[in-house]
């Protein structure tokens, strides 16, 4: 039995859509889920559109995601040679022939079907002329001699049968008047060099796998097996693309989506198995089949992706959190300093309570990070006359403290709630604005531990306060 192959092929004309990660996906957990290999081919032939930048970014963000793809990057546009040569082929053997009509011809006809609305086939004017008949001023394009008669079966392994009149297909352009080769000539030649066993993609491609498929077939290649995944929506249910926000892996990370909890998500956006929701790396390539693809589009929603993090932050290994926090920071924020980094580590318990990503953590933590707190302005006027006396009545008893526990703290603040006649919020909330600038934030406990004797007293006595 041959080794399974599958491959990603992405055009490197814009940043990597994350409809186009969960391709990628899908193909990869396929390829190790079947002890075979997943490749990654650059179709870069639009030289103008095509950028350095975005093939680093498309490369990056597979890494960040944690898929890998097997050998070196395969440039599409270092075997065009090869796409000419099968053209040629095609035209000696009768499969193709030279066009020569002219741009005007072609838009006259493409004018002609918008009037009577129907979709625009070329009329294969040239199909059957002799060479002899060719003007000479005009370089031709090759078309391929599509099927008129009959129906093709797609035998599609997520959507099933899919069946077409061939005479829908045109003949279409496999060269330009340049002598450069189209999307569908390319593509297909690079499949068959490169032994692909499966071709998953985006059911946006089916007629163009019809069009594939015959130039197989015309080249008598052995045909790879296909696969058709419904596309990704808007939660409004409109197709998405490249021009939506949170529509790449960058605007994830941004906010500090984790890798972990986005490819789960992901995994989970149009396949399913058993009514399991979380998967570790493991378990989605043991897992993972064609079968479990359903066959209507996915809305990409995102509180489902938040809910997803905020999962993968209580659940996962505090080291392992620490680490894409720091990553996290160094990235998009401020590089956390080495003598707050204990107090972070030590304080994650809480500070990642209700976080549903990493810039949550970052701005629960921000009075640990800071050297000096910015007092909210509407917080501080809460700061009153009964408020700087129970400040400055526990900083008293604080000092007589040795060792920072809630068994030490505890007694202090109910002695405080007594001999100020208040409440646990009335000693709670002037001493949280004191040593966080703000009203809000974690436990008043916490707050103390996580900053320490030292830095506590320093706050308590901020001449801010007044």
């Amino acid at each position: 039995m041959t080794k399974v192959a599958t491959r990603f092929a992405p055009s490197p004309t814009g940043p990597l859509h994350i409809g186009g990660v969960r391709t990628a996906l899908f193909n990869w957990l396929f390829s190790k889920n079947n002890k075979g290999t997943f490749h990654l081919r650059i179709e870069d032939t639009d030289k103008e559109r095509s950028k350095k930048e975005y093939q680093n970014q498309i490369i990056k963000s597979l890494r960040w995601i944690g898929i890998q793809y097997d050998g070196e990057e395969y440039i599409q546009s270092t075997k065009i040679k090869k796409h000419v040569d099968v053209a040629n082929e095609l035209l000696k053997s009768g499969n193709a022939y030279k066009c020569y009509c002219s741009s005007e011809e072609i838009d006259e006809q493409k004018k002609r079907a918008r009037q009577k609305k129907i979709p625009y086939v070329y009329d294969r004017k040239w199909r059957d002329k002799k060479d002899s008949d060719a003007p000479k001023d005009i370089k031709p394009v090759i078309r391929f001699k599509s099927k008129i008669d009959g129906t093709s079966v797609l035998k599609d392994l997520v959507q099933g049968d899919v069946e077409i009149d061939n005479n829908t297909i045109e003949d279409f352009i496999i060269l330009r008047n340049d002598g450069t080769p189209t999307y569908n000539l390319s593509a297909s030649v690079d499949d068959h060099q490169m032994n692909m066993t499966h071709i998953i993609r985006g059911d946006d491609h089916k007629i163009n796998t019809f069009k594939q498929i015959q130039i197989y077939q015309a080249m008598k290649w052995e045909l790879p097996s296909f696969a058709h995944i419904p596309l990704i929506h808007t939660i409004e249910g409109k197709k998405l693309s490249k021009r939506d926000k949170a529509s790449t892996l960058d605007d994830y990370s941004k906010i500090g989506i984790m890798p972990d909890a986005l490819r789960n998500y992901l995994l989970r956006l149009g396949w399913s198995y058993k009514d399991k929701e979380i998967f570790t790396l493991d378990e989605s390539i043991k897992h993972f089949n064609l079968e479990g693809i359903g066959k209507s589009p996915s809305k990409l929603d995102m509180s489902r992706i938040l809910s997803m993090n905020e999962h993968y932050i209580k659940n996962i290994d505090e080291n392992d959190l620490f680490k894409q926090l720091t990553e996290y920071c160094k990235l998009y924020k401020s590089e956390i300093k080495s003598d707050k980094k204990d107090k972070i580590k030590k304080s994650l318990s809480f500070l990642k309570n209700k976080a549903k990503t990493l810039e949550d953590i970052f701005n629960n933590g921000q009075y640990i990070i800071v050297d000096e707190i910015n007092f909210n302005q509407d917080d501080i006027k809460l700061i009153d006359e009964k408020a700087k006396k129970v400040i400055s009545d526990f900083n008293t008893q604080f000092a007589s403290i040795d060792k920072l526990s809630k068994e030490k703290l505890e007694p202090i603040v109910n002695k405080l709630i007594k001999s100020n006649d208040t409440n646990f919020k009335g000693v709670g909330q002037p001493l949280r604005i004191a040593l966080t600038g703000s009203k809000f934030g974690p436990g008043i406990y916490d707050i103390i531990i996580s900053l320490g004797k030292e830095e506590v007293t320093k706050r308590l006595t901020n001449k801010k306060l007044g």
